[in-house]
């Protein structure tokens, strides 16, 4: 007897992939399956002014033009683009209008990299903070430069009618320091006892950026800040409920720590806690908490750029970390190096060195679970499904002189940042987001989607399987009772060129389907009827 599961679905997109590639493609799709996450990625190319928003077939569907260079690039829930440029930030609407910019360069110095909106429409800038000569001197430290730049986390709030905004609460890196090389200057002490503050000479002064932050993230639940520590190797946490006079000190605020450091990781050298061997991160980015409804949720996604360094090989991975941190907010510290010892999860490509951006680059957790990953230097963007098999991947089309032939050897097409949207993200709501062909020229591959409308679907809870697996000459597939519909089998490379094309008919239980002459290697086998689709991976080993 049949077995049936019913399911109360909303409408959602069944994304089936036929591809035709050339063996000069060299940007663009290159490959989409039914188990990437359907929605609309936003594309900002380090190099160029434009921001993209393309669908997953890498469609462009609208776009927005700056007159500054892509930097962090967030998709506000008004169909608003607010991005990082000219030393502060500025948002440009739907429209492509800009209606609002702000520089902190004269008033506190040049904000760069990340930017945060928070629940009250603020914006948590990064901003350099230019310290003297004389002032590292006196913090215990030397350096021949005329001055070295520290960093600060200011909050502004913008002001949309008028124009600017107002300074509202400020972090300086430069109020929590340490040293123990000389008891006659400030803030002597024991690094070793003292996790909360930073150590001014774990690094040399021979460079002006110091400590090169490169990230910011905002966690509402527990009102505190995340930044990412790129020169450290470690990302650092700090209160935001304190006041800004408090954030100066060591005390106030609802962790009673003041501006101190409620949390560090990737890095227990940096404290005095660890050796080389105890190192995570490596000149990190983008280290963000995962979402409260996402799968993780709570924990630290980020991209760990120089993951090889202590292998002597040139790969990164991606990595989340599980903070010891109880529901109040407090971290856990009895003494030595903040934990875990080591990542929840990392991924890995599979040949290592095949995976690697020394610079710049992203990574997202979307809702399903899959993660979406910006290989920046190259300006690969790749998603990889629950187990780690990539789902989606595009290489950016655009330069530093705009959108590129296709089969063009690329150069200069680096990604800074690249995030995901749902189809259902409020931005989108009452806006008509119709494809207007590829970013690249001369492509001639075809993507498909295929939208089927299903209220209350009977999916069959037995589906046919596939055998053998792995497979040298052929796989069949069986279903242990007659089809009462055809079922559509599509087998597809990595690359997302379809190989083999066959029906099952209806009233059918099994169908032998030759895979001879297929190269070794992983497979994507899209099984589909008028009803459901799903995908399988097989692999053919000879």
């Amino acid at each position: 007897m049949l077995i049936m599961k019913k399911l109360c679905l909303f409408n959602f997109l069944l994304v089936i992939l036929s591809v035709s590639t050339y063996a000069q493609q060299t940007v663009g799709l290159f490959l989409n399956t039914l188990e990437s996450f359907d929605g609309y990625t936003l594309l900002a190319p380090k190099d160029s002014k434009v921001q993209y928003l393309i669908n997953n077939c890498g469609e462009k569907v609208h776009s927005w033009t700056s007159q500054f260079d892509s930097g962090s690039s967030y998709l506000l829930e008004n169909g608003t683009l607010l991005k990082t440029g000219g030393g502060g930030a500025e948002m440009i609407d739907w429209d492509n209008n800009v209606i609002w910019n702000h520089s902190v360069m004269q008033s506190h110095g040049r904000a760069h990299h990340d930017i945060e909106i928070l629940p009250n429409g603020n914006i948590l800038l990064i901003v350099r903070d230019e310290i003297l000569q004389a002032e590292v001197v006196q913090a215990g430290s030397t350096t021949t430069n005329a001055f070295i730049d520290s960093e600060q986390i200011i909050e502004i709030q913008p002001d949309l009618i008028n124009g600017g905004a107002t300074v509202v609460w400020e972090w300086k890196a430069w109020d929590h320091l340490i040293q123990d090389t000389d008891p006659s200057k400030d803030d002597y002490g024991i690094i070793s006892q003292s996790p909360e503050r930073i150590d001014i000479n774990f690094l040399n002064h021979n460079a002006t950026d110091w400590l090169h932050v490169n990230g910011v993230d905002y966690n509402e639940e527990f009102d505190q800040i995340i930044i990412s520590v790129h020169n450290f190797s470690e990302f650092w946490i700090i209160d935001h409920s304190t006041t800004t006079n408090e954030a100066a000190g060591s005390t106030g605020g609802i962790y009673g720590r003041g501006g101190d450091l409620l949390y560090r990781w990737g890095n227990p050298q940096a404290y005095d806690q660890g050796t080389a061997t105890d190192q995570k991160l490596f000149l990190q980015h983008n280290t963000d908490w995962i979402p409260g409804s996402f799968p993780d949720a709570g924990k630290i996604l980020l991209f760990n750029n120089e993951a090889g360094t202590l292998q002597g090989q040139d790969y990164s991975t991606v990595n989340i970390v599980d903070l010891p941190v109880d529901v109040d907010g407090f971290y856990a510290n009895t003494g030595g190096a903040f934990g875990p010892t080591d990542f929840d999860w990392t991924y890995q490509a599979p040949t290592a060195t095949d995976f690697y951006s020394r610079s710049i680059s992203g990574v997202q957790r979307l809702e399903n679970g899959n993660t979406l990953i910006c290989e920046g230097v190259g300006g690969r963007l790749f998603e990889i499904d629950t187990d780690e098999t990539v789902v989606w991947e595009y290489v950016n089309p655009v330069n530093d002189l705009g959108p590129i032939a296709q089969g063009t050897v690329v150069q200069n097409n680096n990604v800074f940042r690249c995030l995901r949207y749902a189809p259902n993200y409020p931005a989108f709501d009452g806006r008509t987001l119709t494809p207007q062909g590829y970013i690249e020229t001369g492509s001639t591959f075809s993507c498909d989607l295929f939208t089927v409308g299903i209220s209350s679907v009977e999916l069959i809870a037995n589906r046919p399987t596939l055998h053998p697996n792995p497979a040298k000459d052929f796989i069949r597939v069986n279903s242990i009772i007659k089809l009462t519909e055809d079922l559509f089998i599509k087998i597809f490379n990595t690359s997302g060129q379809l190989l083999i094309d066959k029906i099952l008919p209806k009233g059918s239980t099994e169908h032998e389907i030759d895979v001879s002459e297929l190269n070794n290697g992983f497979y994507f086998v899209v099984i589909s009827s008028y009803s459901e689709a799903w995908t399988e991976k097989i692999i053919v080993s000879k």
